[in-house]
Parts: structure tokens; C-alpha cells; sequence
């Protein structure tokens, strides 16, 4: 096969069922295997579900604070990193790298195990706090990752420069240095966020009884039977995932 076909085939393969599922979202009847006529239903039900509202309501609330105390945590990180002789640095970006190489299951399930233990010391048990915490923890590295190619890219001058011309050490990093890596830090927050929203294993082991994000809603929905209502939440979700990227 030429490279071109080989392109389309791989293109096929990945995108075509996203591809069915959102046609068959706007399907009239309930099948998946013959397209009936066009409809808006099925979007339309989403808006009158309170299970699917409040999960969303979740999802997004533990998207946008993790997103934002992630991205300060991480930037904060990223600049201490870059500020590190060579050694250090390179032990602490491996362990930096843990979180995203490991098996989300890993992850997930361990951070139960501390949560759980720590609960029955402190007296508190999974919930909305745990789920935000451990969202957190697996957006960490990623906003690092975001951040550091800008500050490698920063002329170390600039700071010294603006201090030299009557700036404070905070002001020269406010007034000069933020603005230049401005664009790294908005990267990480956005990856911050849409990886929070699209999270469903470490989300299940540490969210506990009451609190359901969006994929748990969705996958409990698929424990009785697949109907276009998914398709099309499913459907809202890779929209929005797409807009963000």
C-alpha cells in the first residue's frame, strides 16, 4: 500500500466508529443498525435527566478547581525544576513522569488505599474531596511537562534585567517572566482540564458513594443497555474534548 492509503486506512480505523457513533446519535429509533431518520431527541432528553445533570455538574466542578490548583502546583514545580543543577533534576522529572506512565488502574487503586486509611485515622471517607484530590495529583505532571519547554525557551537575562531596572525578585517573575510563559502555563490548564473531564478509572476507585462524574454516569447507563441518549452524551463529550485541544 502507498503512503497515502496507508494514511486513510489508519484514519479509518481510528476515527470511523466515533464517526457512527455520532450519526447514530441523531438516529430516530432506538437501533444501531439501520439509520431511520434524523432527530434531536435523544439531545433534547439529556436536558430533562437530573442524573446526567448532576453528574455533569460534577464532572465539571472537579475539571475547572483541579485544573486551576493543578496548573499553580505544577507551574510552581516546573520553575523549581528549571532552577535545579542537572542531577537532581533529571531524578525528580523521572519521578515526575511516574503518574503518566503508570496503569491509570494503579493509580487509582492506590490512591483508594491511601484515602481509605487515612480516612479511618482523620474520620473522613471517599467523596468529593478524595475524587479532587486525586484528580490533582494525575494533573501535576502533565501541566510540568507544558511549562517546562517554555521556561527553557525563557532568556535567563530577562529576570536580572528587570530587577537591575527596580523591579522586586516577585515583581521581575509577574511583569516579565509570567507573561513569556504564559502560553505553556494555559496549555497545561487546558490539558489539565479536559483530562480531569474525560477521567473514568481513578475517578471510579476514589469519587465513593453520592458522586458520580459524567464517564461513571456513562458507564453505569451501559450496564443496562446501549441507547442513542449515550451516542449523543458521548457525542457532547468529544465535541467539547475536541474544542479544548
Amino acid at each position: 500500500l502507498g503512503d497515502v492509503y496507508k494514511r486513510q486506512l489508519f484514519f479509518c480505523f481510528m476515527y470511523l466508529p466515533i464517526a457512527y457513533m455520532i450519526v447514530f446519535s441523531f438516529n430516530q429509533s432506538k437501533g444501531y443498525a439501520l439509520f431511520t431518520g434524523f432527530t434531536l431527541k435523544w439531545y433534547t432528553s439529556l436536558l430533562h435527566n437530573s442524573a446526567i445533570l448532576s453528574a455533569l455538574r460534577v464532572s465539571l466542578e472537579v475539571a475547572l478547581i483541579s485544573a486551576v490548583i493543578a496548573t499553580v502546583l505544577g507551574t510552581a514545580a516546573a520553575i523549581g525544576f528549571h532552577a535545579m543543577k542537572r542531577r537532581p533534576r533529571h531524578l525528580l522529572m523521572t519521578i515526575n513522569n511516574i503518574p503518566m506512565t503508570n496503569a491509570d488502574i494503579i493509580t487509582g487503586v492506590s490512591l483508594m488505599l491511601l484515602f481509605v486509611f487515612t480516612g479511618n485515622m482523620l474520620g473522613f471517607s471517599l467523596g468529593f474531596g478524595t475524587l479532587l484530590v486525586a484528580h490533582i495529583t494525575f494533573n501535576i505532571p502533565y501541566v510540568v511537562l507544558a511549562v517546562l519547554p517554555k521556561l527553557r525557551q525563557l532568556n535567563p537575562n530577562l529576570g536580572e534585567a528587570a530587577m537591575d531596572l527596580g523591579c522586586t525578585p516577585m515583581g521581575a517573575f509577574f511583569k516579565v517572566e509570567l507573561p513569556e510563559i504564559l502560553p505553556g502555563i494555559i496549555t497545561g490548564a487546558i490539558m489539565a482540564f479536559t483530562l480531569s473531564l474525560d477521567d473514568f478509572v481513578i475517578s471510579y476507585f476514589t469519587s465513593g458513594n453520592g458522586f458520580e462524574t459524567l464517564p461513571i454516569r456513562i458507564y453505569g447507563m451501559t450496564k443496562k443497555t446501549v441507547t442513542p441518549k449515550m451516542y449523543a452524551l458521548a457525542t457532547i463529550i468529544f465535541f467539547v474534548t475536541l474544542t479544548l485541544l
